[in-house]
């Protein structure tokens, strides 16, 4: 018997959003008034489900990036030799980098919060949740610029990332949340799927946690951020109908075609790779063949 169309459309619901606002809200306060940081220009946005709309029940931390915009990392292979010579007449060399701005927040945040709720982990600083607000991620990070032209600094483009350095051993680690935000925006649109896609990843991501509470797939092999990324790359026609007719198209399609040129949803970075920031085709595998069971052995 097929998974019924009332359990797919119950996994299928976002969860609650009011307590990563107020993560968010809270965060952003922190920092904003925090003297360290006065007359610093920066940002502080959420990343990940939250933002994403793709958070389901039993989601807890949130994600949250606080981007420091006067000094970044770029990607500037793409531009000819004279635009390359150009960029670096152009730039001087920033004061204020990431260790400092690190740091800064780093205090900013134990000073708000009290020294116990903040640890610092590899790539985020962590706030304990508490008075109302969510476990937060916080990562700090620099803009990143990947160019696709220069012609000066008033006639520039480049597509927006992120850029932080892993902790101990200070690897460069890049990223695309703002694009994979609109990318999962415009999959959604009416033109698309049709407002679809993201309770189908939602639908996904609660069928994975079923399979994993009843032991029929590891913990840590389909974290969320890789589940939206593969169902991305799921031709739109896939999406639609009913949850049971989305459910089957999408796990079938998925099952008949390789992977392993897939990008990540925000189309810069290859999904699969050896970098801990990629997936495995074989834990994307052991997904596919579980969601495939699931359809078939539920009862």
């Amino acid at each position: 018997m097929a998974i019924p169309e009332a359990q797919l459309q119950t996994w299928s619901n976002q969860g609650a959003v009011a307590a990563a606002k107020a993560t968010h809200e809270s965060v952003r306060y922190a920092l904003d008034h925090a003297p360290q940081l006065a007359g610093r220009d920066f940002e502080v946005f959420l990343q990940g489900s939250y933002r994403n709309d793709t958070n389901i029940r039993g989601d807890s931390d949130v994600d949250i990036v606080v981007q420091l915009n006067t000094a970044w990392h770029r990607d500037i292979n793409a531009l000819t030799p004279p635009e390359r010579m150009l960029y670096q007449q152009t730039f001087p060399n920033a004061t204020y980098e990431w260790p400092q701005f690190r740091a800064d927040v780093l205090t900013a945040l134990r000073s708000h919060y009290g020294a116990g709720a903040i640890t610092e982990g590899p790539n985020a600083i962590t706030v304990a949740a508490g008075g109302g607000r969510l476990s937060a991620d916080v990562v700090v990070a620099l803009l990143f610029r990947h160019y696709v032209w220069f012609h000066g600094a008033s006639d520039q483009l480049w597509i927006d990332g992120i850029a932080f350095h892993h902790q101990p051993d200070n690897r460069l680690v890049v990223n695309y949340p703002k694009p994979h935000y609109e990318n999962g925006v415009d999959k959604n649109g009416a033109a698309r799927t049709n407002g679809w896609y993201k309770p189908t990843v939602r639908m996904v991501k609660n069928a994975r946690t079923n399979l994993i509470e009843h032991g029929h797939l590891g913990a840590g092999i389909a974290p969320s951020y890789f589940v939206e990324c593969l169902l991305s790359n799921v031709p739109d026609e896939m999406y639609g109908a009913t949850f049971r007719d989305t459910y089957f198209n999408v796990v079938k399609w998925l099952a008949e075609h390789d992977v392993s040129g897939f990008t990540c949803q925000n189309g810069r970075i290859a999904l699969f790779g050896p970098t801990p920031e990629q997936w495995s085709t074989a834990s994307a595998s052991a997904l596919i063949d579980r969601l495939a069971w699931l359809w078939n052995a539920w009862s």
